[in-house]
């Protein structure tokens, strides 16, 4: 063997991603660290969410008079409690380098998700460094403290739990990450056919109703005093999203992207790719007609395999990036480095996973 085919076989061998991940995670502790050090904070939303959680903090329950210098409280009650609790961490907001700190570190648990998640799905080592090379997550992370991160921690946890079949866990998961950000529901048709095909319709159904009692719950406090604000604030459908914020779709100019006409085209184009996705990747290499794949799915005689249940989230999640009219950071953590292991060279993931369901 030369040097070429063993550098390759390197390269995409999964067995050897064993040795580059806590060689990886070791570099990125250092680098946060350096970042965390050397590089200003950038003040976006921080103080906003700060100023919004002292609202909580001190009584107020009405969505619709929490309010910060940025604008009103848009988040569902998870991320309320969440940035309670670092605002009474991190000294009323004012200890920003702690909370960098926590950040920090919560970078590093995600990163851990997300190997772990890339390893059972027998990722090849060569999409492991490009887990840590995007300086935009690194920014969201460390230097904007965005709800963002938090809302990719349990997302990844929730992928993780699915792939190793721990059904409750990673739905109760997924369904926290949505209690953070209100576009993680966008990923619920892919949790709905990973557990169904897992679990069968019936508890598939039973996750399905726990995973709403699980929001209506945690939101309770909110729920009791004004329940039309809280629905309306933290789960706002109709939003109009401002043009400075957009990045894909800058060059259609303002007056299209405000339009109602582009938003719901997009909305159409995102559900055409699902319908695709679903058809030829999430169910085409089965083999099966769909009646058949219903009818084992419904109960529960296709269980997903590792592999399949990273990828089938990524594809929606980098749907929704490309067709969201705004950037979505939440999710984006290596969704696209998620797809090589499905889609890119020598692989072909998903229709595997299926082919082994079988």
């Amino acid at each position: 063997m030369n040097i070429y085919e063993r550098a390759i076989g390197l390269a995409t061998t999964p067995e050897y991603s064993r040795w580059i991940c806590p060689l990886l995670l070791l570099a990125e502790v250092f680098l946060c660290a350096l970042i965390v050090w050397k590089i200003p904070y950038t003040e976006i939303d921080w103080s906003t969410y700060m100023q919004q959680v002292s609202l909580f903090l001190s009584g107020e329950r009405d969505y619709a008079l929490i309010k910060g210098s940025t604008g009103p409280l848009v988040y569902p009650a998870v991320h309320v409690y969440i940035y309670s609790v670092l605002y009474r961490i991190c000294d009323e907001g004012r200890d920003i380098a702690f909370a960098q700190v926590v950040f920090a570190i919560l970078y590093i648990a995600t990163l851990v998700i997300v190997m772990w998640s890339y390893r059972s799905a027998r990722a090849p080592p060569y999409l492991f460094p490009l887990l840590v090379l995007s300086k935009r997550l690194h920014s969201v992370f460390l230097l904007r403290l965005f709800n963002d991160a938090v809302a990719t921690f349990f997302l990844w946890a929730a992928i993780l739990m699915l792939q190793r079949r721990q059904w409750t866990a990673g739905v109760v998961l997924w369904s926290m990450g949505v209690g953070v950000k209100m576009t993680l529901l966008l990923i619920a048709p892919a949790v709905a056919v990973i557990v169904v095909l897992g679990a069968g319709i019936i508890k598939a159904t039973g996750l399905g109703i726990t995973a709403l009692l699980l929001q209506v719950l945690l939101a309770v406090p909110f729920l009791q005093e004004n329940p039309s604000s809280y629905m309306l604030r933290a789960f706002e459908f109709t939003r109009q999203f401002l043009f400075k914020w957009t990045v894909n779709w800058r060059f259609v100019g303002e007056d299209t992207f405000t339009s109602q006409s582009f938003a719901l085209a997009l909305l159409a184009v995102h559900a055409s790719i699902l319908a695709l996705f679903f058809v030829y990747r999430w169910i085409g290499p089965s083999n099966a007609s769909f009646t058949q794949f219903i009818r084992k799915a419904v109960h529960g005689k296709l269980p997903p395999t590792q592999g399949y249940s990273a990828p089938a989230p990524c594809t929606i999640n980098f749907s929704r990036i490309f067709h969201g009219q705004r950037l979505f950071f939440s999710g984006s953590l290596d969704s696209t480095r998620c797809l090589f292991i499905c889609f890119g060279p020598r692989r072909n993931g998903l229709g595997t996973s299926i082919q082994a369901q079988r």
